[in-house]
């Protein structure tokens, strides 16, 4: 633990241009008027209650490591189209190499509990170092915070007590095995716990599927299709202010399919029902669904349906 340091504020130069760069954890350390880290790889940070006013980065900042953070409570209820989520106890956030991030419009205050920062070397020589890009919250952003419950607190607290203990014993030949497959029980927790979000949000997820498909339906019934091309995940998430990896993440869970696999679904039904109801050549309905080419819009539905699009219309005939 470190009670007794002194608050600390990062408080940024106005004319400094672009986010400012954590290069190293040391750098994080130093910025929060912590002792540096005992590992030069990976440290954790425990926030005491005397450091309950110390204020996150007022700049937006881009790490050179992963970050896991555990707030106690969060300030206010997420929203996600027109509905809130109730889980406001707290939650964790995480952050990967390359992001930016920085305090959200409703994050208050309040510290973080515990905060984690692992560099990417820790991984090498483990599974881990790859499978660590494969979880997608990662990617999320600061509103769309993985909620505990209280029972789901206990159990992540707990492990990140493990890693401190750890960290603060000698470290011997087993430390760094210890140490990483704590982080990978921590993901596996999140992982699950994140899939427990969206089922007790189903209600709302579906409000967020209604909502892309009249954005879809939209899109193919103007001429954005014709101007922009095929929607892409990157569009659809941003208008549904979520980020693609968690519209991906949504979509799975409710329907089985990622976005771009929904995507090109959407684009089949669309492409059979101009098939089936105009009289456009082929290459006039790739144009109008957005594909620049019609040798692409042949094969992406031959794929899919095992025919092509001009079988599909015969057999419709």
């Amino acid at each position: 633990m470190v009670a007794g340091y002194g608050i600390f504020v990062i408080e940024m130069k106005k004319d400094e241009k672009g986010p400012h760069k954590f290069e190293t954890l040391s750098d994080a350390h130093r910025a929060f008027g912590m002792p540096l880290p005992k590992h030069p790889l990976i440290s954790i940070m425990y926030g005491a209650p005397s450091w309950s006013k110390i204020l996150q980065p007022t700049h937006h900042h881009v790490l050179g490591f992963y970050k896991i953070s555990y707030k106690p409570k969060l300030a206010g209820k997420l929203k996600y189209g027109q509905g809130y989520y109730d889980f406001d106890e707290g939650g964790l956030l995480f952050a990967s190499p390359g992001q930016v991030v920085g305090r959200g419009e409703n994050e208050g205050t309040i510290c973080s509990e515990y905060t984690l920062l692992i560099h990417p070397d820790f991984f090498l020589g483990y599974p881990l170092a790859k499978k660590i890009t494969q979880y997608g919250f990662f990617s999320y952003s600061a509103n769309e915070t993985l909620h505990l419950s209280d029972k789901e607190k206990v159990t992540i607290i707990s492990i990140f007590g493990i890693i401190e203990d750890e960290l603060n014993s000698r470290i011997d030949d087993f430390s760094q095995d210890v140490i990483i497959s704590q982080i990978e029980l921590l993901l596996n927790y999140a992982n699950r716990f994140y899939k427990r979000q969206f089922i007790t949000r189903k209600a709302v997820s579906n409000d967020l599927l209604q909502k892309l498909e009249e954005i879809l339906d939209g899109y193919f019934a103007g001429e954005q299709s014709l101007n922009r091309g095929i929607p892409t995940v990157q569009y659809l998430a941003e208008k549904l202010n979520i980020t693609p990896s968690y519209l991906s993440d949504m979509l799975r869970s409710l329907t089985g399919q990622n976005a771009q696999q929904h995507i090109h679904h959407k684009l089949i039904e669309k492409a059979k029902e101009k098939l089936s109801t105009t009289s456009l050549s082929i290459s006039e309905v790739a144009y109008e669904l957005g594909f620049e080419h019609p040798q692409s819009f042949s094969k992406l539905f031959k794929t899919k349906t095992n025919l092509s699009p001009l079988e599909f219309r015969r057999s419709f005939n």
